[in-house]
C-alpha cells in the first residue's frame, strides 16, 4: 500500500477505487441478463415412444416337442446317461460346506500307511481328513494324502446336463 502510495500518489488511489466502484456497478446487466435466460421456455421434450404389447402364446401341439423344454434324450442323459454322477444319497460331511479355495491345509498325521491331512475351515475348526473322505461343493473326493498336498476329484456340471471330473488339490499353507 505504501508502495502505491508513494508512486501514484493520493490521486492514484481515488482512480483505482473509481474504477473498482465502476466494474461492480455493471451488475444491473447481468442481472437482467440471467433473468431474460431464465424467463425463455425450453425446447418441448419429445414424447416417449410407446411401448408395444406382445400376445402370449401357450405351446398346444401335443405331437411336436416344446422347444423351450427339454427334450427326452437330455433329460435321460442327465440322470442315466454315462459318465460320472454325484451320490445323492450320501450324507455329506461338514467340509462339503465350503467352497475349496476357502479351506487350507495346515499340517498331516501318522505315516505313509495312514495319512491324515489337517484342514482347517473359515471359521478356523481344523477337521481331519482321510483318503476317502469329500471337500467342497463340487463333490470333492479325496484320492491321495501327500505331506505337502492333498489331491481330489471334484464333479462339476458339463453343460449339458451331465457331469465330468475335474482334478484339484490343495496344498500346505505358508502359515
Amino acid at each position: 500500500m505504501r508502495h502505491i502510495l508513494a508512486r501514484f500518489g493520493l490521486a492514484g488511489m481515488l482512480v483505482a477505487m473509481l474504477l473498482g466502484l465502476a466494474a461492480c456497478s455493471g451488475q444491473d446487466d447481468l442481472h437482467q441478463w440471467v433473468a431474460q435466460e431464465k424467463a425463455k421456455k425450453g425446447a418441448p421434450l419429445p414424447p416417449l415412444p410407446v411401448v408395444k404389447t406382445f400376445e402370449s402364446f401357450v405351446y398346444q401341439d401335443q405331437d411336436k416337442r416344446d422347444p423351450f423344454s427339454p427334450g427326452p434324450t437330455e433329460a435321460a442323459s442327465s440322470l442315466n446317461g454315462p459318465g460320472p454322477h454325484p451320490d445323492q444319497n450320501r450324507v455329506r460331511e461338514p467340509l462339503e460346506s465350503y467352497p475349496l479355495d476357502s479351506l487350507k491345509m495346515v499340517g498331516t498325521i501318522g505315516g505313509k500307511g495312514g495319512m491324515e491331512a489337517l484342514i482347517k475351515d473359515p471359521q478356523g475348526v481344523i477337521h481331519p481328513v482321510r483318503v476317502g473322505n469329500y471337500l467342497g461343493q463340487n463333490y470333492g473326493h479325496v484320492t491321495n494324502i501327500a505331506e505337502d498336498h492333498v489331491d481330489l476329484v471334484e464333479l462339476v456340471p458339463n453343460g449339458s446336463g451331465g457331469w465330468m471330473e475335474r482334478d484339484a488339490s490343495i496344498a500346505l499353507g505358508d502359515k
